[in-house]
């Protein structure tokens, strides 16, 4: 465990010197009022913000790692555990064994999400990362169908479960933490960096996997190179724990055990026994604007980096290796704007950035799929490297503005339960969707009326939500980087 503490020693007595002469009764007091008039200011230790903001997005990069990897080798784990000898039921079966995680994805923030706004985030994070661990690594250790018979796909399904499980404590553990500890004024650049990870975990799952099928024979690939990307999870695991494992808890959750200690044992108890109708039915608006805004970041999120490979193949008859080489390179593309766009959201605002990805996903998406379906290499990738800048505009500030919805005392909860039902309803059944209208319709411009209409959703969240950079979250006091900031903040407070 850390000795450092997340709040810089410093300059803390000076700026509480005034809330350490005062009673319990007079800080209960205190801290009902809004966090601007608190003279209580964060401020917060470098480096352990650096150590936060890494062991989050390692925890999102190893989400997103196993995406990709399963993403790509889906075909091989189709021959490996469903061998039906038909391929598109081969191909349907591993499909919905990676469809199951999403079931389950709400079951986990429910669970999760509440256990962390309780006994801690820096807790449930270590939790979640020894659970995504050991399903990933489990999948490389599954005896095949001709080995074991039956007991392989549903060994394959059991580790997905757990997968999924874990996943759905870990985007709003891993927002709100990095949220807590960011000072006010950086809280959009180093949120940025969560999706970074997402992004970086992509691209690496998706490489490796496309590295071994140029290398390695077939025959090999399906008895035993198809394990090596899931087996690699057991090492990036122990490296992402033992980051956990070295951070404090977050200086707002700190905060509130500190205070609910000098509060009397009713209000303690009440507090512990916050529930899931509190998360949810006490926070209703919050958490319509939360659904709503994960919804247009993950249908568009899943669109561009889910589905469209499968669409310039399956719609358009684009050579399959070619069509995943250019999603990678948007993906590299996105990377290198991401933090970029985070310090935007800093400077104009979370409102702004995301309305402008609103508009421009209105705007832009069916002119966009029109290039993308004139078919050539460079139409291609000027289509998809368009629609992956309007991504950035969300990926860069969702993991800002989503944790700044709630309240300390149940952001974990309610922004887990919130996103993972979102997600679950509207991300992750985005490309099944969007095939089926297709199908049904035979409207090929399907991809781009969806990711309209669901523009149309976010707009609205974004007009009905409130400005949150450069503020602090709400329940917790303002955090700045330095005394001379505090100093400042204390005076504007008074």
């Amino acid at each position: 465990m850390p000795t450092k503490s997340p709040v810089a020693p410093g300059p803390r007595p000076p700026i509480g010197s005034r809330a350490g002469a005062e009673s319990p009764g007079q800080r209960q007091d205190r801290h009902a009022a809004p966090p601007q008039s608190s003279p209580e200011v964060t401020v917060v230790d470098p480096t352990m913000v650096k150590r936060a903001v890494s062991a989050a997005a390692l925890g999102n990069a190893m989400e997103w790692f196993d995406f990709g990897v399963y993403s790509y080798i889906a075909v091989t784990l189709g021959h490996v555990f469903f061998p039906s000898g038909n391929p598109t039921a081969q191909l349907l079966s591993t499909f919905g064994a990676f469809a199951a995680a999403f079931l389950v994805r709400p079951i986990g923030g429910m669970v999760f999400g509440p256990l962390g706004d309780r006994i801690g985030r820096q807790k449930v994070l270590a939790i979640t990362m020894i659970m995504m661990a050991v399903g990933t690594f489990a999948i490389g250790l599954i005896p095949s169908y001709a080995t074991i018979g039956v007991g392989a796909p549903i060994l394959l399904l059991v580790a997905r479960l757990v997968q999924g499980f874990s996943t759905g404590g870990e985007y709003g553990g891993a927002s709100t933490f990095i949220a807590e500890y960011a000072p006010d004024k950086k809280r959009g650049f180093l949120g940025s960096w969560l999706e970074f990870g997402t992004l970086a975990g992509y691209v690496g799952g998706a490489g490796l996997v496309t590295l071994m099928t140029a290398l390695l024979s077939t025959e090999d690939l399906n008895s035993w190179g198809w394990r090596i990307p899931f087996l690699i999870a057991g090492p990036m695991g122990i490296i992402g724990l033992y980051l956990r494992m070295r951070l404090e808890e977050t200086p707002a959750f700190a905060q509130l055990e500190k205070e609910a200690r000098t509060k009397e044992k009713e209000r303690r108890e009440a507090e512990k026994r916050i529930g899931i109708r509190e998360m949810v039915f006490g926070q209703w608006r919050s958490m319509l604007l939360c659904v709503g805004l994960v919804l247009v970041f993950n249908v568009t999120d899943y669109m561009l980096l889910s589905y469209m490979p499968s669409y310039l193949t399956s719609e358009l008859k684009y050579d399959e290796t070619h069509g995943l080489l250019v999603v990678l390179a948007v993906m590299v593309l996105m990377m290198v704007v991401q933090p970029f766009a985070g310090r935007l959201s800093d400077r104009f605002g979370r409102r702004p950035v995301i309305a402008a990805g609103c508009a421009g996903f209105l705007l832009l998406s069916v002119p966009a799929l029109l290039l993308i379906r004139q078919g050539s290499l460079v139409a291609i990738a000027l289509g998809m490297a368009a629609l992956g800048l309007l991504l950035v505009t969300f990926t860069s500030t969702m993991p800002a503005a989503l944790p700044a919805l709630f309240p300390t005392k149940v952001r974990y909860g309610s922004l887990s339960i919130g996103f993972n039902i979102s997600v679950s309803l509207f991300g992750g059944t985005t490309p099944l969707v969007v095939t089926a209208l297709i199908g049904a319709t035979g409207n090929k411009m399907m991809p781009a009326y969806y990711m309209m209409a669901a523009a149309v959703i976010g707009g609205i969240a974004v007009w009905r939500m409130s400005e949150s950079a450069r503020r602090p979250l709400p329940g917790s006091p303002p955090a700045v980087e330095t005394a001379a900031e505090a100093q400042e903040a204390v005076r504007a407070a008074r």
